[in-house]
Protein backbone atom coordinates (compact mmCIF):
# COMPACT_ATOMS: atom_id res chain seq x y z
CA UNK A 1 0.00 0.00 0.00
CA UNK A 2 2.85 2.37 0.90
CA UNK A 3 4.61 1.61 -2.41
CA UNK A 4 1.41 2.27 -4.33
CA UNK A 5 0.95 5.58 -2.51
CA UNK A 6 4.53 6.66 -3.33
CA UNK A 7 4.08 5.71 -7.00
CA UNK A 8 0.80 7.61 -7.22
CA UNK A 9 2.28 10.68 -5.55
CA UNK A 10 5.21 10.63 -7.97
CA UNK A 11 2.95 10.36 -11.01
CA UNK A 12 0.65 13.14 -9.89
CA UNK A 13 3.49 15.47 -8.98
CA UNK A 14 4.67 15.44 -12.60
CA UNK A 15 1.32 16.62 -13.91
CA UNK A 16 0.37 20.22 -14.45
CA UNK A 17 -2.94 21.33 -15.93
CA UNK A 18 -5.46 19.17 -17.75
CA UNK A 19 -4.66 16.13 -19.87
CA UNK A 20 -6.41 14.27 -22.67
CA UNK A 21 -8.78 11.46 -21.60
CA UNK A 22 -6.07 9.03 -20.48
CA UNK A 23 -8.62 6.51 -19.22
CA UNK A 24 -9.88 5.63 -22.72
CA UNK A 25 -7.33 2.85 -23.45
CA UNK A 26 -8.25 1.08 -20.21
CA UNK A 27 -11.93 1.62 -20.98
CA UNK A 28 -11.59 0.16 -24.48
CA UNK A 29 -9.63 -2.82 -23.16
CA UNK A 30 -12.29 -3.48 -20.54
CA UNK A 31 -15.04 -3.34 -23.18
CA UNK A 32 -13.36 -5.54 -25.77
CA UNK A 33 -15.71 -5.77 -28.73
CA UNK A 34 -17.94 -8.80 -28.47
CA UNK A 35 -21.12 -7.44 -30.03
CA UNK A 36 -24.26 -6.25 -28.32
CA UNK A 37 -26.56 -8.63 -26.49
CA UNK A 38 -29.04 -8.91 -29.34
CA UNK A 39 -31.04 -11.66 -27.64
CA UNK A 40 -31.80 -9.44 -24.66
CA UNK A 41 -32.66 -6.47 -26.86
CA UNK A 42 -35.01 -8.57 -28.98
CA UNK A 43 -36.64 -9.95 -25.81
CA UNK A 44 -37.25 -6.41 -24.59
CA UNK A 45 -38.98 -5.59 -27.86
CA UNK A 46 -41.18 -8.68 -27.50
CA UNK A 47 -42.35 -7.53 -24.08
CA UNK A 48 -43.84 -4.48 -25.81
CA UNK A 49 -45.94 -6.88 -27.89
CA UNK A 50 -46.98 -9.07 -24.96
CA UNK A 51 -47.52 -6.78 -21.96
CA UNK A 52 -50.53 -4.42 -22.18
CA UNK A 53 -49.13 -2.06 -19.52
CA UNK A 54 -45.74 -1.79 -21.20
CA UNK A 55 -47.44 -1.19 -24.53
CA UNK A 56 -49.64 1.54 -23.06
CA UNK A 57 -46.73 3.28 -21.29
CA UNK A 58 -44.31 3.22 -24.21
CA UNK A 59 -46.96 4.09 -26.76
CA UNK A 60 -48.19 7.03 -24.68
CA UNK A 61 -44.69 8.46 -24.30
CA UNK A 62 -43.58 7.87 -27.90
CA UNK A 63 -46.68 9.32 -29.53
CA UNK A 64 -46.75 12.33 -27.20
CA UNK A 65 -43.09 13.07 -27.99
CA UNK A 66 -43.68 12.77 -31.73
CA UNK A 67 -46.37 15.47 -31.56
CA UNK A 68 -43.97 18.15 -30.29
CA UNK A 69 -42.30 20.22 -33.05
CA UNK A 70 -38.50 20.51 -33.00
CA UNK A 71 -37.09 23.90 -34.01
CA UNK A 72 -33.64 25.16 -34.93
CA UNK A 73 -32.47 28.43 -33.36
CA UNK A 74 -29.60 30.77 -34.14
CA UNK A 75 -27.62 31.80 -31.09
CA UNK A 76 -27.83 35.55 -30.75
CA UNK A 77 -26.36 38.21 -28.53
CA UNK A 78 -29.64 38.48 -26.66
CA UNK A 79 -32.36 35.92 -27.28
CA UNK A 80 -32.00 32.98 -29.68
CA UNK A 81 -33.61 33.62 -33.03
CA UNK A 82 -35.63 30.96 -34.91
CA UNK A 83 -34.11 29.62 -38.11
CA UNK A 84 -37.19 28.19 -39.86
CA UNK A 85 -35.39 27.64 -43.18
CA UNK A 86 -32.55 25.62 -41.68
CA UNK A 87 -31.89 22.35 -43.60
CA UNK A 88 -32.17 20.30 -40.41
CA UNK A 89 -35.81 21.29 -39.89
CA UNK A 90 -36.63 20.19 -43.44
CA UNK A 91 -34.69 16.95 -42.94
CA UNK A 92 -36.49 16.08 -39.70
CA UNK A 93 -39.86 16.80 -41.33
CA UNK A 94 -39.10 14.24 -44.08
CA UNK A 95 -36.23 12.00 -42.88
CA UNK A 96 -36.29 9.64 -45.86
CA UNK A 97 -38.67 8.66 -48.67
CA UNK A 98 -40.37 6.03 -46.50
CA UNK A 99 -40.63 7.76 -43.13
CA UNK A 100 -42.35 10.82 -41.73
CA UNK A 101 -41.04 13.10 -39.02
CA UNK A 102 -43.64 11.76 -36.59
CA UNK A 103 -42.58 8.17 -37.25
CA UNK A 104 -38.90 9.02 -36.78
CA UNK A 105 -39.38 10.50 -33.31
CA UNK A 106 -41.93 7.83 -32.38
CA UNK A 107 -39.47 5.04 -33.20
CA UNK A 108 -36.58 6.83 -31.52
CA UNK A 109 -38.40 7.39 -28.24
CA UNK A 110 -39.92 3.90 -28.36
CA UNK A 111 -36.51 2.26 -28.76
CA UNK A 112 -35.08 4.37 -25.94
CA UNK A 113 -37.85 3.32 -23.58
CA UNK A 114 -37.69 -0.37 -24.47
CA UNK A 115 -33.95 -0.94 -24.89
CA UNK A 116 -32.21 2.16 -23.53
CA UNK A 117 -30.66 2.88 -26.95
CA UNK A 118 -31.69 4.38 -30.28
CA UNK A 119 -29.61 4.77 -33.43
CA UNK A 120 -29.90 6.97 -36.53
CA UNK A 121 -27.92 6.30 -39.69
CA UNK A 122 -27.13 9.49 -41.61
CA UNK A 123 -27.05 9.07 -45.40
CA UNK A 124 -25.11 11.94 -46.98
CA UNK A 125 -25.30 13.87 -50.24
CA UNK A 126 -22.47 14.84 -52.57
CA UNK A 127 -21.45 17.67 -50.23
CA UNK A 128 -21.13 15.29 -47.30
CA UNK A 129 -24.13 16.72 -45.45
CA UNK A 130 -26.99 14.57 -44.13
CA UNK A 131 -29.64 14.06 -46.78
CA UNK A 132 -31.59 11.22 -45.15
CA UNK A 133 -32.07 9.78 -41.65
CA UNK A 134 -32.72 6.05 -41.18
CA UNK A 135 -33.52 4.73 -37.68
CA UNK A 136 -31.71 1.45 -36.94
CA UNK A 137 -33.07 -1.30 -34.74
CA UNK A 138 -30.99 -1.52 -31.53
CA UNK A 139 -31.01 -5.32 -31.74
CA UNK A 140 -28.88 -5.03 -34.89
CA UNK A 141 -26.28 -2.43 -33.86
CA UNK A 142 -23.10 -2.91 -31.82
CA UNK A 143 -20.69 -0.23 -30.59
CA UNK A 144 -17.00 -0.77 -31.41
CA UNK A 145 -14.79 0.73 -28.63
CA UNK A 146 -11.64 2.70 -29.43
CA UNK A 147 -8.69 3.42 -27.07
CA UNK A 148 -8.28 6.98 -28.39
CA UNK A 149 -11.59 8.18 -29.84
CA UNK A 150 -13.83 6.27 -27.36
CA UNK A 151 -15.92 4.92 -30.26
CA UNK A 152 -14.21 3.50 -33.35
CA UNK A 153 -17.46 2.87 -35.14
CA UNK A 154 -20.58 0.76 -35.21
CA UNK A 155 -21.44 -2.63 -36.65
CA UNK A 156 -24.84 -3.26 -38.20
CA UNK A 157 -25.77 -6.96 -38.44
CA UNK A 158 -28.76 -8.56 -40.12
CA UNK A 159 -29.15 -12.12 -41.41
CA UNK A 160 -25.44 -12.81 -41.00
CA UNK A 161 -24.35 -9.74 -42.97
CA UNK A 162 -22.13 -7.20 -41.20
CA UNK A 163 -22.03 -3.58 -42.27
CA UNK A 164 -19.38 -1.34 -40.62
CA UNK A 165 -20.49 2.24 -39.94
CA UNK A 166 -18.34 5.28 -39.21
CA UNK A 167 -18.93 7.26 -35.98
CA UNK A 168 -19.97 10.34 -37.98
CA UNK A 169 -22.63 8.30 -39.79
CA UNK A 170 -24.44 7.26 -36.62
CA UNK A 171 -26.27 9.25 -33.96
CA UNK A 172 -26.45 7.14 -30.80
CA UNK A 173 -29.11 8.18 -28.30
CA UNK A 174 -28.88 6.37 -24.98
CA UNK A 175 -30.21 6.48 -21.46
CA UNK A 176 -27.85 6.50 -18.53
CA UNK A 177 -26.60 3.08 -17.43
CA UNK A 178 -24.69 2.84 -14.12
CA UNK A 179 -22.65 -0.24 -15.12
CA UNK A 180 -22.25 -0.01 -18.89
CA UNK A 181 -19.91 2.39 -20.70
CA UNK A 182 -21.44 2.11 -24.14
CA UNK A 183 -25.09 1.06 -23.92
CA UNK A 184 -28.14 2.55 -22.20
CA UNK A 185 -30.38 1.03 -19.54
CA UNK A 186 -33.88 -0.04 -20.44
CA UNK A 187 -36.73 0.83 -18.10
CA UNK A 188 -37.82 -2.78 -18.54
CA UNK A 189 -34.84 -3.91 -16.47
CA UNK A 190 -36.26 -2.11 -13.46
CA UNK A 191 -39.76 -3.36 -14.27
CA UNK A 192 -38.71 -6.94 -15.01
CA UNK A 193 -40.27 -8.55 -11.92
CA UNK A 194 -43.54 -6.62 -12.16
CA UNK A 195 -43.87 -7.40 -15.88
CA UNK A 196 -43.09 -11.11 -15.39
CA UNK A 197 -45.54 -11.41 -12.50
CA UNK A 198 -48.30 -9.63 -14.41
CA UNK A 199 -47.79 -11.83 -17.46
CA UNK A 200 -47.88 -14.93 -15.24
CA UNK A 201 -51.19 -13.81 -13.74
CA UNK A 202 -52.61 -13.12 -17.19
CA UNK A 203 -51.48 -16.55 -18.36
CA UNK A 204 -53.04 -18.18 -15.28
CA UNK A 205 -56.28 -16.35 -16.02
CA UNK A 206 -56.26 -17.54 -19.63
CA UNK A 207 -55.57 -21.12 -18.60
CA UNK A 208 -58.28 -21.04 -15.93
CA UNK A 209 -60.95 -20.13 -18.45
CA UNK A 210 -59.58 -22.22 -21.29
CA UNK A 211 -61.40 -25.10 -22.91
CA UNK A 212 -59.69 -27.74 -20.79
CA UNK A 213 -59.85 -26.00 -17.46
CA UNK A 214 -63.24 -24.33 -17.12
CA UNK A 215 -63.41 -25.09 -13.37
CA UNK A 216 -60.61 -24.56 -10.83
CA UNK A 217 -58.62 -27.70 -10.08
CA UNK A 218 -60.32 -30.30 -7.92
CA UNK A 219 -60.88 -34.02 -7.41
CA UNK A 220 -63.98 -36.04 -8.34
CA UNK A 221 -64.16 -38.99 -5.95
CA UNK A 222 -66.36 -41.95 -6.94
CA UNK A 223 -66.67 -44.03 -3.80
CA UNK A 224 -68.30 -47.09 -5.38
CA UNK A 225 -66.62 -49.36 -7.89
CA UNK A 226 -67.97 -48.73 -11.38
CA UNK A 227 -67.34 -50.27 -14.75
CA UNK A 228 -64.94 -48.89 -17.33
CA UNK A 229 -67.87 -47.80 -19.48
CA UNK A 230 -69.39 -45.80 -16.62
CA UNK A 231 -66.01 -44.21 -15.84
CA UNK A 232 -65.56 -43.15 -19.45
CA UNK A 233 -69.11 -41.78 -19.49
CA UNK A 234 -68.52 -39.71 -16.36
CA UNK A 235 -65.20 -38.36 -17.69
CA UNK A 236 -66.79 -37.48 -21.03
CA UNK A 237 -69.75 -35.69 -19.45
CA UNK A 238 -67.48 -33.82 -17.05
CA UNK A 239 -65.28 -32.52 -19.87
CA UNK A 240 -68.28 -31.62 -22.00
CA UNK A 241 -69.94 -29.74 -19.17
CA UNK A 242 -66.92 -27.98 -17.68
CA UNK A 243 -64.52 -27.77 -20.61
CA UNK A 244 -65.44 -24.29 -21.83
CA UNK A 245 -65.99 -20.74 -20.62
CA UNK A 246 -69.80 -20.94 -20.64
CA UNK A 247 -69.99 -22.69 -17.26
CA UNK A 248 -72.58 -25.25 -18.28
CA UNK A 249 -74.26 -27.18 -15.44
CA UNK A 250 -72.84 -30.64 -14.77
CA UNK A 251 -75.27 -33.59 -14.96
CA UNK A 252 -73.54 -36.74 -13.72
CA UNK A 253 -75.37 -40.06 -13.45
CA UNK A 254 -74.28 -42.41 -10.72
CA UNK A 255 -74.23 -42.69 -6.97
CA UNK A 256 -71.89 -41.56 -4.22
CA UNK A 257 -69.95 -39.05 -6.34
CA UNK A 258 -68.23 -36.25 -4.44
CA UNK A 259 -66.45 -33.07 -5.66
CA UNK A 260 -63.56 -31.77 -3.57
CA UNK A 261 -62.33 -28.31 -4.44
CA UNK A 262 -58.55 -27.90 -4.05
CA UNK A 263 -57.83 -24.92 -6.29
CA UNK A 264 -57.54 -21.23 -5.48
CA UNK A 265 -60.29 -18.87 -6.53
CA UNK A 266 -59.82 -15.37 -7.94
CA UNK A 267 -61.04 -13.99 -4.63
CA UNK A 268 -58.51 -16.03 -2.64
CA UNK A 269 -55.71 -14.90 -4.93
CA UNK A 270 -56.91 -11.26 -4.78
CA UNK A 271 -56.46 -11.42 -8.52
CA UNK A 272 -57.75 -8.04 -9.61
CA UNK A 273 -55.86 -6.08 -6.96
CA UNK A 274 -52.68 -7.91 -7.89
CA UNK A 275 -52.94 -6.94 -11.53
CA UNK A 276 -53.76 -3.34 -10.65
CA UNK A 277 -50.70 -3.22 -8.38
CA UNK A 278 -48.55 -4.47 -11.25
CA UNK A 279 -50.10 -1.88 -13.56
CA UNK A 280 -49.34 0.94 -11.15
CA UNK A 281 -45.75 -0.23 -10.65
CA UNK A 282 -45.03 -0.59 -14.36
CA UNK A 283 -46.58 2.76 -15.26
CA UNK A 284 -44.68 4.47 -12.44
CA UNK A 285 -41.35 3.05 -13.64
CA UNK A 286 -42.02 4.46 -17.11
CA UNK A 287 -43.13 7.77 -15.64
CA UNK A 288 -46.78 7.59 -16.71
CA UNK A 289 -49.05 8.78 -13.87
CA UNK A 290 -51.83 6.33 -13.10
CA UNK A 291 -54.29 9.26 -13.07
CA UNK A 292 -54.00 9.45 -16.85
CA UNK A 293 -55.48 5.98 -17.21
CA UNK A 294 -57.50 5.31 -14.07
CA UNK A 295 -61.24 5.15 -14.61
CA UNK A 296 -61.75 6.51 -11.10
CA UNK A 297 -59.66 9.65 -11.55
CA UNK A 298 -61.47 12.95 -11.12
CA UNK A 299 -61.00 15.79 -13.58
CA UNK A 300 -58.71 17.55 -11.10
CA UNK A 301 -56.61 14.42 -10.60
CA UNK A 302 -56.37 13.85 -14.34
CA UNK A 303 -55.25 17.46 -14.86
CA UNK A 304 -52.52 17.13 -12.24
CA UNK A 305 -51.44 13.79 -13.72
CA UNK A 306 -51.24 15.32 -17.18
CA UNK A 307 -49.09 18.18 -15.93
CA UNK A 308 -46.77 15.77 -14.11
CA UNK A 309 -46.44 13.63 -17.23
CA UNK A 310 -45.47 16.60 -19.38
CA UNK A 311 -43.08 18.25 -16.92
CA UNK A 312 -41.40 15.25 -15.29
CA UNK A 313 -41.53 12.53 -17.93
CA UNK A 314 -41.96 13.88 -21.44
CA UNK A 315 -39.98 17.12 -21.26
CA UNK A 316 -36.66 15.61 -19.96
CA UNK A 317 -36.79 13.02 -22.74
CA UNK A 318 -37.27 15.74 -25.35
CA UNK A 319 -34.34 17.72 -23.94
CA UNK A 320 -32.11 14.62 -24.15
CA UNK A 321 -32.96 14.09 -27.82
CA UNK A 322 -32.67 17.78 -28.77
CA UNK A 323 -29.25 18.19 -27.18
CA UNK A 324 -27.95 15.07 -28.91
CA UNK A 325 -29.21 16.37 -32.25
CA UNK A 326 -27.51 19.72 -31.58
CA UNK A 327 -24.21 18.00 -30.77
CA UNK A 328 -24.13 15.40 -33.56
CA UNK A 329 -26.20 16.77 -36.45
CA UNK A 330 -26.01 20.56 -36.49
CA UNK A 331 -22.19 20.73 -36.91
CA UNK A 332 -22.69 19.44 -40.46
CA UNK A 333 -23.95 22.92 -41.36
CA UNK A 334 -22.26 26.28 -40.84
CA UNK A 335 -23.43 28.76 -38.26
CA UNK A 336 -23.94 28.73 -34.51
CA UNK A 337 -27.25 26.93 -34.07
CA UNK A 338 -28.95 24.64 -31.61
CA UNK A 339 -32.07 22.48 -31.71
CA UNK A 340 -34.86 22.52 -29.15
CA UNK A 341 -38.35 21.13 -28.95
CA UNK A 342 -41.18 23.59 -28.52
CA UNK A 343 -41.65 24.23 -24.82
CA UNK A 344 -44.91 22.49 -24.00
CA UNK A 345 -44.66 22.74 -20.23
CA UNK A 346 -47.79 24.23 -18.67
CA UNK A 347 -47.32 27.70 -17.23
CA UNK A 348 -48.82 29.35 -14.19
CA UNK A 349 -51.00 32.14 -15.58
CA UNK A 350 -50.79 34.29 -12.47
CA UNK A 351 -47.01 34.02 -12.27
CA UNK A 352 -46.82 34.80 -15.98
CA UNK A 353 -48.87 37.97 -15.55
CA UNK A 354 -46.66 39.10 -12.65
CA UNK A 355 -43.56 38.49 -14.76
CA UNK A 356 -45.00 40.59 -17.58
CA UNK A 357 -45.86 43.43 -15.21
CA UNK A 358 -42.33 43.33 -13.77
CA UNK A 359 -40.96 43.68 -17.32
CA UNK A 360 -42.97 46.82 -18.09
CA UNK A 361 -40.25 49.31 -17.00
CA UNK A 362 -37.41 47.60 -18.93
CA UNK A 363 -38.95 45.98 -22.02
CA UNK A 364 -40.62 47.71 -24.91
CA UNK A 365 -44.11 46.85 -26.07
CA UNK A 366 -42.67 45.04 -29.07
CA UNK A 367 -40.31 43.01 -26.88
CA UNK A 368 -43.16 41.95 -24.62
CA UNK A 369 -45.31 41.09 -27.63
CA UNK A 370 -42.55 38.91 -29.09
CA UNK A 371 -41.35 37.24 -25.87
CA UNK A 372 -44.62 36.46 -24.13
CA UNK A 373 -47.23 36.37 -26.89
CA UNK A 374 -45.34 35.48 -30.07
CA UNK A 375 -46.70 38.55 -31.85
CA UNK A 376 -45.03 40.79 -34.40
CA UNK A 377 -43.81 44.34 -33.88
CA UNK A 378 -46.02 47.42 -34.17
CA UNK A 379 -45.01 50.92 -35.14
CA UNK A 380 -45.93 52.34 -31.75
CA UNK A 381 -44.19 49.64 -29.71
CA UNK A 382 -40.62 50.90 -29.35
CA UNK A 383 -41.12 52.67 -26.01
CA UNK A 384 -41.01 50.78 -22.69
CA UNK A 385 -44.36 49.25 -21.93
CA UNK A 386 -44.67 51.24 -18.71
CA UNK A 387 -44.35 54.51 -20.63
CA UNK A 388 -46.43 53.63 -23.66
CA UNK A 389 -49.56 55.77 -23.83
CA UNK A 390 -51.41 54.73 -26.99
CA UNK A 391 -54.19 56.97 -28.18
CA UNK A 392 -57.72 55.87 -28.94
CA UNK A 393 -56.69 54.56 -32.35
CA UNK A 394 -53.84 52.47 -30.95
CA UNK A 395 -54.54 48.80 -30.40
CA UNK A 396 -54.27 47.78 -26.74
CA UNK A 397 -51.63 45.48 -25.34
CA UNK A 398 -52.57 41.83 -25.67
CA UNK A 399 -54.09 40.23 -22.62
CA UNK A 400 -52.92 37.00 -21.04
CA UNK A 401 -54.33 33.83 -22.59
CA UNK A 402 -56.64 31.57 -20.67
CA UNK A 403 -55.05 28.91 -18.53
CA UNK A 404 -55.74 26.08 -20.95
CA UNK A 405 -52.36 25.11 -22.41
CA UNK A 406 -52.55 23.66 -25.92
CA UNK A 407 -50.17 20.89 -24.94
CA UNK A 408 -53.02 19.06 -23.22
CA UNK A 409 -53.90 17.74 -26.64
CA UNK A 410 -50.74 15.64 -26.48
CA UNK A 411 -52.19 13.14 -24.07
Amino acid sequence: MHTMFNWLSEQLSKRRGLRPPVHLPALAAHNTFAGADFAQTAAQARVYQQSPWVYIAVNRIAEAAALVPLRVYRRGVDDPQPAPTHPLERLLAAPNPHLSGFELIEQTVGHLELTGDAFWFLAGDAAGQPAEIWPLRPDRVSVVPDPEAYVRGYLYEVDGRRVPLLPAEVVHFRRWHPTDDYYGLSALEAARLAVSSDRAMAEWNRSTFGRDNGVPAGIVTIKDMISDADLQRIQREWRESYGGPQRRTAFLRGENIQWQHIGLSHHELDFLKGRLAHRDEILSIFGVPVGLLSENATEANATVAERQFIERTLWPKLVRIAQKISADLLPFWSGDHFAAFEDIRPTDSQARLEEIRAAYPVLSVNEIRARYFGLGAVTWGERPAGQAQPDATTPPLPTAPEAHPPETALI
